[in-house]
């Protein structure tokens, strides 16, 4: 379990010249199967789809997966490829085979030199988790099909599976089947859809046909939350042998199996001790002690350590001693070097288990460790302290929720792809899974203040003073952090010109203010010709000058999915100095729209020479569903028309 982003991160290049050999059978049928007509966009189309798994009396299980992919463009030549990923010390991968069959129907095989063996994710300090990878894409022009087959052993920590019947890709065949020893069943869980289970003796199947190309949009769910899955728990029943494994019948089950792993990990020595000491020898209210040592668990390097998974080691964490003396670690160790040292404080604290990347990816009905990627912390708070991270627990009290791996967000505040997300405290009292904290609308905000000066030639000089709270100001951190000062001014000036064409950037000034989860900035810039000359007598211009930062336009008339929208919040005061030799002749409506998706105003203002406009936006959070698509694409329009609207000035 790690919070950062595995899979792939590398380009893989298939070998150098390979033998001719023949296709297997199945794949050879396949590669000859007529396909629909698919739009453009459609890069490759999945003909098989297909993962067979044996479970043995003994725990073994034995997994052999199939895979036929058929290039339709150029773009898709880079999903001509196989992947399977497997732990050195619990798994191995007994055979790996893949194919080329060409439109002209010539076949190659890949070589043992073509299959390449990497780490799965590339900071691992130890590589005990790793993937085997084949890539075709410099064979595949477009009606190639790339094949491929593996083998794979495993001894496995709990009885558990999970099949994904598909990514984006549309899918001719895929299915699933799974064989238990007597006395054996499985549990069944279908997320995002439905699907029949087909019964032969001990051995159970699961198929879907022609499955759909789930089309990338923006601000989708992700296709975890899209895409059909099938959960699977096999349980024993009558007189069954027992099984290597873990069983989970509920989420009690999980967090008890959790806390075994950690709470031995959570013992603190003489070093860290001292340590808390100091950190804390200031004194202050109970979120300044638990705010010093968070800041200093933030800035242990995180380091993805993946050992030993075959014992429960991909959820376990490293001792905190080791952490603390060696100063990296991942998620997990991060969270329990945190717990530890709260714990030399006097702060009661638990480690929580979540899933980083997609807030609706953890489903209640199938209680699991498989579906958490990632850990984090809740911190027991009293009743003094306030904040909208803060939730109470039956039989835990008021929790205060913190990511110690996030070091762009500070105590206080959450990580937006967490808020809202089922998780689960790791302790056999939490009851069951939570809802994490939802963060408002105001307290993730920006406010922008502008003053402009406009020439009579249509000339602008300009002021604009911003300040990002919350997850805005995280963004904004996070972005000056990676990639420095000079790369942040450049990315100011793009911002600036796409608002003001051909704009002069005069200065950058940034001020972090992470204590108080604030991020300012300041930019001067000047642009001629912004105002647009009408007649030799008329003075066009639009006053919010400066685009808001990430905002959300959508221009297709249907969507396939739907829209995932986050709680924030905007607002700006411009104040425009006019030119001497105009008079303000024709000011827009402005107004306010109220809708279940935000609210919009806008209004404008004139005196003592000076134009004042003001706007302000506040997007609440929700995922709005494909029906209502079409208002909430109305609402967007409308705000947008509404900050197109010019100002007329005449001589």
């Amino acid at each position: 379990m790690n919070g950062g982003k595995s899979i792939l991160a590398c380009v893989l290049l298939a070998g150098s010249a390979m033998a001719a050999d023949e296709a297997p059978g199945w794949l050879r049928e396949y590669a000859t199967m007529k396909t629909p007509a698919y739009p453009s966009k459609v890069p490759a189309v999945v003909l098989l789809n297909e993962q067979s798994v044996t479970v043995e009396e003994n725990g073994r299980v034995t997994t052999t997966s199939r895979g036929a992919i058929k290039v339709l463009t150029r773009e898709g030549r880079k999903d001509a490829r196989g992947v399977v990923s497997y732990d050195t010390r619990s798994e191995k991968v007994r055979d790996f085979r893949a194919w080329i069959v060409r439109p002209s129907g010539e076949t190659k095989k890949y070589g043992k030199d073509s299959i390449l063996d990497i780490a799965l994710a590339p900071n691992d300090v130890y590589n005990e988790v790793r993937a085997r990878a084949v890539s075709g894409e410099g064979d595949s022009d477009p009606g190639a099909v790339f094949g491929y087959e593996t083998v794979t052993e495993r001894q496995s920590i709990f009885t558990q599976f999970e099949y994904r019947f598909q990514d984006y890709l549309p899918v001719l065949m895929s299915r699933f089947a799974l064989t238990l020893p007597a006395g054996w069943r499985p549990n069944v869980v279908v997320f995002n859809g439905n699907i029949e289970m087909q019964t032969s003796g001990s051995t159970y199947r699961w198929e879907r046909r022609d499955l759909p190309f789930i089309e990338e949009e923006p601000s989708s769910p992700s296709i975890a939350a899209l895409a059909l899955r099938l959960e699977v728990s096999y349980v024993p029943s009558g007189n069954a042998r027992p099984m290597m494994g873990r069983t989970f019948t509920g989420w009690s089950d999980v967090a008890r199996w959790m806390a075994e792993l950690e709470d031995p990990q959570a013992v603190p020595d003489e070093d860290m001790t001292q340590k808390v000491r100091a950190l804390t020898a200031g004194g202050g209210n109970e979120f300044d002690r638990i705010r010093a040592i968070g800041q200093f668990v933030q800035k242990v390097h995180y380091v993805s350590i993946q050992t030993g998974i075959g014992r429960g080691g991909g959820y376990k964490p490293h001792p905190a001693s080791d952490v603390f003396k060696k100063q990296y670690g991942d998620c997990k160790d991060k969270a329990n070097l945190m717990r530890t040292m709260l714990k030399v404080a006097g702060i009661p604290s638990y480690p929580v288990s979540i899933y980083s990347g997609d807030p609706t990816y953890v489903r209640e009905n199938w209680p699991s460790p498989h579906q958490f990627n990632h850990a984090i912390i809740t911190v027991k708070i009293g009743d003094t302290t306030e904040s909208p991270a803060i939730m109470s627990v039956p039989k835990l009290g008021r929790l205060l929720f913190f990511d110690p791996t996030d070091d762009n967000t500070p105590l206080g505040d959450l990580p937006e792809h967490e808020q809202g997300s089922l998780a689960l405290i790791d302790d056999v009292s939490s009851g069951g899974l939570v809802r994490m904290p939802v963060i408002p609308a105001a307290a993730n905000r920006v406010e922008r203040q502008t003053e402009v000066v406009l020439g009579n030639d249509g000339s602008i000089t300009s002021k604009v003073r911003e300040q990002a709270f919350g997850q805005s100001a995280s963004g904004m951190r996070y972005r000056l952090r990676a990639r420095g000062n000079s790369e942040f001014a450049k990315f100011i000036e793009r911002w600036v010109a796409g608002g003001a064409n051909a704009a002069m950037i005069a200065k950058v000034d940034t001020a972090d203010a992470f204590n108080e989860d604030r991020f300012d900035f300041n930019v001067e810039f000047s642009a001629g010709h912004y105002a647009q000359m009408m007649q030799n007598h008329l003075l066009l211009f639009r006053p919010p000058m400066l685009p808001r930062h990430g905002a959300i336009f959508f221009s297709d008339a249907k969507r396939q999915n739907p829209v995932v929208l986050h709680a924030q919040s905007f607002e700006e005061t411009v104040q425009v100095s006019l030119p001497s030799e105009f008079k303000i002749d024709e000011l827009p409506d402005g107004g306010r729209l109220d809708t279940p998706f935000g609210t919009y105003s806008a209004s404008y203002s004139a005196k003592d020479g000076k134009l004042v406009f003001q706007r302000k936006l506040e997007i609440r959070a929700a995922t709005v569903p494909v029906e209502q698509y079409g208002a909430l694409k109305t609402f967007f329009e409308r705000v947008v028309g509404s900050e197109q609207a010019p100002v007329v000035l005449a001589k």
